[in-house]
């Protein structure tokens, strides 16, 4: 029913073409038939997923199935043993599986419903005019053709074509991103345009900030901009995060790797010692569960799910609420943040920086509503008295009295209410400290309003001063009302304004727009006469020009501390922003995004350019240029995928509605805490409280900091648990080199099945969890981000993994053998003592390698009380291992026998060859990485 852009197309041609009527409006029956027909205005809700399926959805990862398969393997061995006692080892594994899945249910709980905020954020109710009635009707009610009215205050409840407009500025940050009102006009535009600039369009959701209108609804529901946006979020898809993907492929791996080193030893088992038995058969069963249990880090899910739940926590304290656990190690990855720009990057409070007057320029610091801040020129305090000083005073104040809007202090909080350009005024004026000398010297008489049509302001003052003597004051476009001056302020002198004064003022608005100011200029003509005269347009001639002002949404001073953090580490900071790219070039600039000079438009990259863009040139586009405004919804989501496409991890932050497809899509949505709307807050995995920039890096800080502690842990798990597997491995292989042999030819292990499960009980819970908190041990923002091609557990830690196993398992195996009568070195004990040894060195060997493991290359010593946990972790652990080797039912139950004073000195010197081998192995690779990092000769 409605046109493909009635942005094009006269009022009346759009009336018809909804068939409607721009009088009476739709009689009810016409609207009953149409609501029937099109269905309610509302936005289309998902299907919500069942509570059932989210549970299930925290076991479907395939370290989780390889624990499954441990629990399905444990409880066959034990069923085969006879099923006597309790199924230890599977209860275990159980209940870490269970408990790893209500910690990721428990964080996700909040499931989105971005859709559903996006019909919170609609009106109500609407103004319309039915049966030549003006009525209040529920929003879900309206059909295309209905007669809107609009007015301030009310939020626009459908998209409709204008039909009349009186000074009405509708707010549409939360749509397209443009930082101040928009000042409607209902004249057809004559050709297409971007969202922000069809001037004639009213959008659902959007808010009048100022005066009334009269439109057309042209669309409602899912036809809507809105409803256009509810479309993209049900249409992205949300991708793992990279911590996902690669904990994915460590379980496919380790999943491998178990059921072949649990076939191997068992195969060497049968070989070397041959099967007769049952008990044989059994004993092969176990050792193969008990390979596999020890080379699964069981602890992992758990510790991955406490240590992000922590890192949560600590985000949170910093104002960056993370509703996803996995979403907190992605932003260390990132190697892009693209942000938008009000709001975030501003601070979304328009500010006076620049008064031009005859006599010079003066510069006004400080941004937003709060009146701190000093007029100065030339770097010094504008001197009272002096002319200039005088002629920013009538800009000034002549400003805030052609003005509707008020700003108030309530508890230390500034605020205000009306137009945020005209607000502007009412600070600077504070700044020059004239505020309350305007209030007790002028009292309004009258005014004649703002409209699009003459871009003008004025404001009829009663002056105290001069006996109760009128004065007319006017603020508007600096090329609108020059053409209503006749003279121009010089100080305190009043002289006629000639061509080369106008062509100067020309030039200084051209200058300040160059800069994204928006600029506005302030005239007034003193009457001699108490008698309001006629309110009409022929007060508003030979005025006297005072000068004007530039206007920005000034950048946040801690945003661009920030972006110069991000790129200290590598980060690539984008604008993507809906206001106007001039605007747009210049904050850039302002904040660091940009370098250099230029004219500023040309640094950004405008949505009609991308729009004639191929795919190959687009994505070169987004490779090359760091700036873009003007865009939609569409266009983030193109950037957000190209970037995504050419191997980028992508932060994507905002807070408006038309941010929300782009943050759903990207690795790590960020919303904006205070002015964000729900929907983008929703469609986020986080959440800045206090809506800083500079969270978002000492998030990526924080992000990283998490990963280095995942490649501790990981670093730690897997080399202690191969130092278990090969163990056993080669104490199987090597048997009889060490004298594990009995007389009768049964199989003799170098570590029992439940002494196994001890080792990973005791080393893989608390000394794990205790790496996950680790302080920083290196500085991470002073490397780049790491790349998507990049494993979690890479080729460098594998080989670490393997040789700090090997020295354990070795380590282990030569205890054994040196209190083991047979072996290479005769010694005297019984298998009972000698097993005990060589349990106990691995223990210890683990406790050391927690230290070993804190770091790749750096120095165990390095900050080694750093870290309480750790040590408290490390002295329970040791503590425990004495109690299994000393009371005496936990020795019957451990296979144990007490180690003397001698033995356990021995036990820890072996085992701290761990440290020793790990620290010579870390001087290699550090020279190593010295030597690639010289440049090579020219």
């Amino acid at each position: 029913m409605a046109p493909a852009d009635p942005s094009l197309m006269d009022a009346g041609a759009v009336v018809d073409l909804v068939r409607g009527d721009p009088a009476r409006g739709l009689t009810a029956g016409e609207v009953a038939r149409r609501l029937e027909a099109t269905g309610p205005n509302e936005i289309a809700g998902a299907e919500p997923e069942p509570t059932w399926r989210r549970i299930v959805e925290q076991f479907r990862d395939p370290l989780s199935y390889l624990l499954f398969a441990a629990i399905v393997v444990s409880l066959a061995a034990w069923a085969v043993e006879g099923a006597a006692g309790v199924p230890f080892d599977a209860m275990v594994i159980a209940v870490i599986v269970v408990l790893n899945a209500v910690l990721g249910y428990v964080q996700q709980a909040r499931a989105e419903h971005a859709v559903e905020a996006l019909q919170r954020m609609s009106a109500t109710t609407a103004t319309v005019i039915r049966d030549g009635a003006t009525q209040r009707v529920p929003t879900r009610d309206l059909v295309p053709g209905d007669l809107l009215l609009l007015a301030e205050g009310d939020t626009v409840a459908a998209d409709a074509r204008l039909l009349s407009a009186a000074t009405l500025e509708v707010s549409e940050a939360s749509l397209t991103g443009e930082s101040e009102p928009v000042l409607k006009d209902a004249r057809p535009l004559p050709a297409p345009a971007p969202l922000g600039d069809r001037l004639n369009m009213v959008f659902n959701g959007t808010a009048v900030s100022r005066g009334v209108g009269r439109a057309v609804v042209t669309t409602t529901g899912m036809g809507t901009q809105m409803g256009r946006i509810a479309g993209l979020l049900h249409a992205t898809q949300e991708d793992p995060t990279p911590l996902q993907r690669e904990i994915a492929l460590v379980g496919r791996k380790l999943g491998i790797a178990v059921v072949l080193i649990a076939v191997v030893v068992m195969a060497t088992v049968f070989l070397s010692f041959g099967v007769d038995t049952l008990d044989d058969v059994v004993t092969a069963l176990l050792l193969g569960v008990s390979l596999a249990v020890a080379a699964v880090p069981e602890g992992l899910p758990t510790v991955l799910s406490v240590v992000l739940a922590l890192g949560v926590q600590r985000m949170a304290r910093h104002n960056a609420i993370v509703k996803k656990l996995s979403s907190v190690e992605t932003l260390g990855s990132a190697s892009v943040i693209c942000s938008d720009k009000t709001g975030t990057l501003t601070r979304g409070e328009m500010t006076i920086g620049r008064v031009v007057t005859a006599s010079g320029e003066v510069t006004v610091s400080g941004a937003g509503y709060r009146p701190d801040g000093r007029v100065e020129h030339d770097g010094a305090l504008l001197e009272p008295g002096s002319a200039l000083w005088r002629e920013t005073a009538a800009v000034l104040g002549g400003g805030s009295l052609a003005n509707d809007a008020t700003l108030t202090e309530v508890d230390g909080e500034w605020t205000i209410q009306g137009d945020p350009t005209e607000a502007a005024f009412l600070v600077a004026e504070r700044k020059l400290a004239i505020h309350q000398r305007r209030l007790d010297r002028f009292d309004r008489v009258g005014e004649i309003p703002f409209t699009s049509e003459r871009k003008l302001m004025t404001s009829l003052e009663a002056d105290l001063d001069r006996a109760g003597k009128l004065a007319v004051v006017t603020k508007g476009a600096p090329d609108v009302l020059l053409r209503r001056c006749a003279f121009h302020l010089v100080g305190a002198e009043v002289l006629p304004l000639d061509d080369d004064r106008r062509r100067r003022i020309v030039d200084d608005v051209e200058r300040l727009s160059d800069q994204a100011f928006r600029t506005l200029a302030v005239a007034y003509r003193a009457l001699e006469t108490t008698t309001a005269p006629e309110l009409d347009e022929s007060l508003e001639q030979d005025l006297v020009y005072c000068g004007m002002v530039g206007i920005l949404d000034p950048p946040r001073p801690e945003a661009a501390v920030a972006i110069a953090e991000a790129r200290r580490a590598g980060v690539r900071v984008m604008m993507i922003t809906g206001d106007h790219p001039r605007t747009a070039a210049r904050i850039a600039r302002d904040l660091g995004i940009l370098d250099g000079a230029g004219a500023p438009a040309a640094a950004a990259v405008s949505g009609t350019e991308l729009d004639a863009l191929d795919e190959d040139g687009f994505r070169a586009t987004v490779r090359r240029r760091s700036v873009y405004a003007r865009v939609t919804p569409e266009h983030k989501l193109r950037i957000v995928d190209a970037l995504q496409a050419d191997g980028q991890v992508v932060a994507m932050t905002g807070d408006g509605v038309n941010d929300a497809p782009a943050l759903k899509s990207a690795d790590i949505g960020i919303a904006m805490g205070r002015t964000g709307t729900e929907v983008t807050k929703e469609a986020a995995k986080m959440v800045l409280a206090d809506d800083d920039f500079a969270t978002i890096v000492r998030a990526v800080r924080e992000g990283r900091d998490i990963f280095d502690n995942i490649r501790k842990f990981l670093r730690y798990l897997l080399s202690s648990n191969m130092g278990e597997v090969l163990t056993v491995f080669l104490g199987v292989i090597l048997a009889g080199v060490l004298g594990l042999s009995s007389g009768d030819g049964a199989i003799v292990l170098p570590l029992l099945a439940t002494q196994i499960l001890w080792i990973n009980l005791l080393t893989d819970s608390a000394p794990a969890l205790a790496m996950g908190v680790d302080t920083e041990t290196e500085d991470v923002m002073n490397r780049p981000p790491r790349a998507l091609s990049d494993r979690v557990i890479d080729a460098r830690m594998w080989r670490g993994v393997l040789l700090i196993g090997l020295v354990m398992a070795l380590a282990t195996l030569a205890t054994i053998d040196l209190y083991l009568p047979g072996g290479l070195l005769d010694g005297a004990e019984d298998l009972d003592n000698a097993r005990t040894a060589g349990f106990t060195v691995l223990v210890l060997a683990q406790l050391f390698n927690a230290f070993n493991a804190r770091s790749e290359t750096g120095t165990a010593v390095h900050r080694l009380l750093a870290n309480p946990w750790l040590w408290g972790a490390v002295g329970v652990s040791a503590a425990l291992q004495v109690a299994v080797v000393h009371v005496p039912f936990l020795g019957r139950a451990f296979g144990t026998a007490p180690l003397s004073a001698g033995q356990w000195l021995v036990c820890v010197a072996m085992a701290s060859s761990v440290l020793w081998v790990g620290e010579i192995r870390k001087a290699v690779l550090r020279r190593h990485d010295r030597v690639r990092a010289v440049p090579a000769p020219a």
